[in-house]
This record gives structure tokens, C-alpha cells and sequence, in this order.
């Protein structure tokens, strides 16, 4: 009978391990679902700033089914108007028009800085996925930036092609399912960057975090800000519009 009590009860810490797991993995697909929708299309300023200067980018982006194709563009200033990066899955390419050049980003690119920002290629272009690449766990609930939030550990499968060693998200209890910070670690799980949301807006009918900063650890003075000036969601889009040909000419 003590057998048959304990056999019961590891079967239910598995099944609720198993429920909590299933959860976490969840909310985040419902985050990114609330981020991009089945396609989107967004205009964003971009401050790069530094102890002792700054600089501003405005761009395009476009975006279709969760992390598959990602199309940015860079409209200003004119040194780097036109330049742009197009992931398809799991190929990414960048374009530089000044030099009529195209450039595949391998995966041990994809940590490096995009557009010497702090944000990576990754970060940006969603080179791996925060659904499939990842084991999810839930770690309770904090408020962040003035909002409740779940937080959620995020530990990369072995065979995953992964920048981070860890990340942890936060991503609120409202049923927005917003993200509202996400920290990442390298493999030796020191924190490497911050990214927090804020200004929740109302933009393409949804209520979002319209600016973004993206802080280094350790680095004094530097982050990365990203406002969202305009989105659009679900709105028709092709896959014929995320290819090489379609980034040197997408205005």
C-alpha cells in the first residue's frame, strides 16, 4: 500500500512539473504572439548611446509567422539609409548599399553587435527561437516596471544554436502577457545585458511596451533605446517578400 502511495504521489509531482513546464512554455508563445502577431510591421527610432556621444537610426521592420522571416531597414541618417537584414528561418543576410555587398550572417555572428548597438544580431532578427530552442520553467511572479509579472527561467536544449547560457523573462500576469524584462546570461551565467520595457501604448490596437532599453552589464553610461513610433499587426504579407532581391530594393 506505501508503495502504491508513493508511486501515486512522485506520478503527481511529475505531472504538475510536467503542467508548470507546459505553462511557462506557454506564456511565452503567447508574449510573442502579442509582439508579432502572424505578421507585423513597425517603425522605430533607435538611440545608441554612449558616455561621450550619441547616435539615432530610423528604421522599418517587418516580420511573418513568430521568429521565421524578419525583413529591417534603415531609412536615416544617409550614410546608412537603405541598409538592411533579412533572416528566412534559420539563413540570415545583411545589405550594405554603400558597397553593393551582401553578407551571409553565420551563426558565430550572430552574438556580435547589430549596427554597433547593444543589441545583438540575435537579440534584433530573432535568430533562435524563445519558444522551441529553449526548456521553460516557472519561477513565480515579480512586478517589474510597475507591472505584475511571471518570471521565467529559459535554459537553451544541447543541440540548440543559442547566443545566451541562460535567460530569465518577465512577462505580465494581465493577460497582455507583455515583456517587460529579459536578462541574459552567457554560459558561465554572468549577466551579460538588460532589456526593459516601458510606456505601455495603445499602437496597431494593441497595448504595448513602446520603448525598449537595452543596458550592458558592467558598462556604465551605454544602452540602447528603442521607440516604437508605429505597428501594424496581421496584416497580408508574402513569404516572396523576405528575399535577398526584396532587401536591396524595400523602401
Amino acid at each position: 500500500m506505501k508503495i502504491k502511495q508513493f508511486i501515486l504521489t512522485a506520478l503527481l509531482i511529475c505531472c504538475a512539473s510536467l503542467a508548470i513546464a507546459q505553462d511557462a512554455k506557454e506564456i511565452i508563445q503567447k508574449m510573442q504572439d502579442q509582439q508579432r502577431g502572424q505578421s507585423s510591421y513597425s517603425n522605430i527610432t533607435m538611440k545608441v548611446v554612449r558616455p561621450t556621444w550619441s547616435r539615432t537610426m530610423e528604421m522599418k521592420s517587418w516580420s511573418m509567422g513568430g521568429d521565421e522571416y524578419f525583413l529591417v531597414l534603415i531609412t536615416s541618417p544617409a550614410k546608412d539609409k537603405g541598409s538592411s537584414s533579412l533572416k528566412r528561418k534559420k539563413e540570415m543576410w545583411s545589405w550594405t548599399p554603400s558597397i553593393q555587398r551582401t553578407i551571409k550572417i553565420s551563426p558565430s555572428m550572430m552574438s556580435q553587435s547589430w549596427m554597433g548597438s547593444d543589441f545583438t544580431n540575435d537579440d534584433l532578427m530573432r535568430g533562435s527561437s524563445v519558444v522551441e530552442d529553449y526548456e521553460h520553467q516557472l519561477k513565480g511572479k515579480e512586478v517589474v516596471n510597475g507591472q505584475e509579472c511571471f518570471k521565467i527561467e529559459m535554459i537553451p536544449h544541447e543541440d540548440a544554436a543559442v547566443v545566451w547560457g541562460k535567460v530569465l523573462m518577465w512577462v505580465t500576469t494581465d493577460g497582455l502577457y507583455n515583456q517587460m524584462r529579459v536578462e541574459n546570461y552567457d554560459e558561465d551565467m554572468y549577466l551579460v545585458n538588460t532589456l526593459n520595457g516601458y510606456d505601455i501604448k495603445n499602437l496597431g490596437g494593441r497595448q504595448i511596451p513602446s520603448r525598449q532599453e537595452m543596458v550592458p552589464a558592467e558598462e556604465e553610461g551605454k544602452k540602447t533605446v528603442m521607440i516604437l513610433n508605429e505597428a501594424e499587426f496581421n496584416q497580408k504579407i508574402s513569404e516572396k517578400f523576405f528575399t535577398q532581391q526584396n532587401m536591396k530594393r524595400v523602401r
